[in-house]
């Protein structure tokens, strides 16, 4: 970048600050702008930033300029919000395998559960795939249960709730339901194929 370089024309100073405050990770300061652009008057900038915010007001902008902490930021709209969550919860849910999601819904229904009432629920060892989910921090161990062995108790965290887009426990939609939308073999199903001990 020259020493002093020329000032854009108006537009395209305003997809420069566009970018810039897009790619900042910081919210992007007049301070920031001004070291970019020695050669522009303060009133410029002001104008460009302020010239970005009107343009990301249009109702067919997915993204807008807030004034936060001092500087500016690209942030998406308020009103596409619940489609920015269903996107993070979607790609949340592929990152786990069935057997995951399957071991993370019995947890999440039946917690505080230790790892041999998951094993006879599933018909499988969990082992591998509690750790996982505690790698995830999907899943936190509880204590012990007060019986022989005192076996470890697991049940879900704060995590869980952000990835699957809940506010409570409460908002757990039915074990059945959960499994139909996870593709999960009915518990049923899986006790015949394991000979019926599940």
């Amino acid at each position: 970048m020259p020493e002093s370089p020329p000032t854009p024309d108006a537009a395209r100073l305003r997809a420069i600050v566009e970018a810039l405050a897009f790619a900042a990770e910081e919210p992007l300061t007049l301070e920031d702008l001004r070291d970019l652009f020695p050669a522009a008057a303060e009133e410029t900038l002001h104008e460009a930033l302020a010239a970005l915010a009107r343009d990301c007001q249009e109702a067919h902008r997915g993204l807008q300029l807030i004034q936060v902490a001092g500087g500016w930021r690209m942030t998406t709209r308020t009103d596409c919000g619940e489609w920015v969550r269903a996107l993070f919860r979607a790609r949340h849910r592929r990152r786990l395998s069935g057997q995951a999601l399957e071991t993370l819904a019995i947890i999440a229904y039946r917690q505080p559960i230790t790892t041999p009432e998951i094993q006879a629920i599933r018909g499988t060892d969990p082992g591998g795939v509690l750790e996982g989910l505690l790698e995830k921090k999907l899943v936190r161990i509880l204590g012990r249960k007060k019986v022989v062995g005192k076996p470890i108790l697991y049940g879900t965290t704060r995590e869980f709730l952000t990835h699957f887009g809940l506010n409570s426990l409460e908002d757990l939609p039915s074990f059945e339901e959960f499994e139909r939308l996870a593709g999960i073999a009915p518990a049923t199903t899986r006790a015949e194929e394991h000979g019926g001990d599940a």
